[in-house]
């Protein structure tokens, strides 16, 4: 796609969807600058206690919407079990295009690991998840940290519904509704402002699950995996899941029936995306249990 005629649709879309959400920090919470290679990153803090354990949570719109706060009753949800939630406002492509968001990200979670950051958690027990893009980069977190052995240790994460392969074309990936949330023209939208060089792809932080990766996964990030029956996406993240569990690190994976892509952003049943919740909680704390 021309970069002219991206950039141009990339705004369009940014104000169809309503344009940068609000800067007001919801009650209850405060916001601190996480400090990056590419500048300084929001970060809203949702207080579980002090000491508590600490998840960082990255929003999704395809590597390119803003999502401040569009998070907040999961992190809500999350906090009032006794975890610290810092939910991240990470750089969108198209204007800091692949590896920006995944670098980020990486300096995101060091940051929260030190001691002496004043989230009020404890970095040392530490995990990472996102929704959609957002857990395409708590992939590519886990998937960098496997294969340098550098960065601080996550003890788990947590992919919800996430993009996994961006080297197939959006036209082949199943449908399983005639209207699916993330049709091919928007996945081609998506891919062409995030990896304007085509070919880094199949770089495993673009693509952890890109056809044809067979890196040995013995040793990652245990995972929780949650697909959406519906979704163009569930296979890509089902087949990584997969790869996962064969490495010994897949902790569950959960599909939710009836439900596409952001259901439980989108109206999905309050009881399964109550349920859901309580499930990815329950794994977060668990991993810390003891520690």
């Amino acid at each position: 796609m021309n970069p002219l005629l991206v950039r141009a649709a990339i705004g369009l879309l940014r104000h169809a969807s309503g344009g940068p959400r609000s800067r007001v920090a919801p009650a209850g919470t405060r916001t601190l600058s996480a400090p990056t290679r590419h500048g300084a990153a929001p970060v809203t803090v949702y207080p579980g206690g002090d000491g508590s354990p600490v998840h960082v949570n990255l929003h999704g719109g395809g590597y390119v919407l803003p999502g401040r706060h569009q998070d907040q009753e999961w992190c809500r949800a999350l906090a009032a079990t006794g975890v610290t939630v810092l939910d991240v406002e990470y750089v969108l492509a198209p204007e800091h295009p692949f590896p920006a968001a995944v670098e980020q990200t990486l300096d995101v979670l060091a940051w929260a690991a030190a001691p002496e950051t004043a989230h009020g958690g404890d970095g040392g027990r530490l995990t990472v998840g996102g929704q959609s893009a957002g857990g395409g980069l708590a992939a590519a977190a886990a998937r960098h940290v496997l294969a340098t052995g550098r960065g601080p240790r996550i003890a788990l994460q947590v992919l919800h519904y996430p993009p996994l392969d961006l080297v197939s074309e959006p036209g082949t990936k199943r449908a399983r509704t005639a209207k699916p949330l993330i049709g091919p023209r928007i996945s081609r939208l998506f891919n062409a402002a995030y990896l304007p060089v085509p070919e880094a792809a199949r770089n495993p932080l673009a693509s952890p699950a890109a056809p044809g990766d067979d890196a040995d996964l013995t040793g990652i990030t245990p995972a929780v995996v949650v697909t959406a029956e519906l979704d163009t996406l569930r296979d890509e993240a089902v087949r990584y899941a997969n790869r996962l569990r064969a490495a010994g690190a897949l902790v569950e994976h959960i599909d939710v029936p009836g439900a596409d892509h952001a259901y439980d952003l989108r109206g999905g049943p309050p009881g399964v995306v109550a349920d859901v919740r309580a499930r990815l909680a329950a794994h977060i704390r668990g991993v810390h249990q003891g520690a």
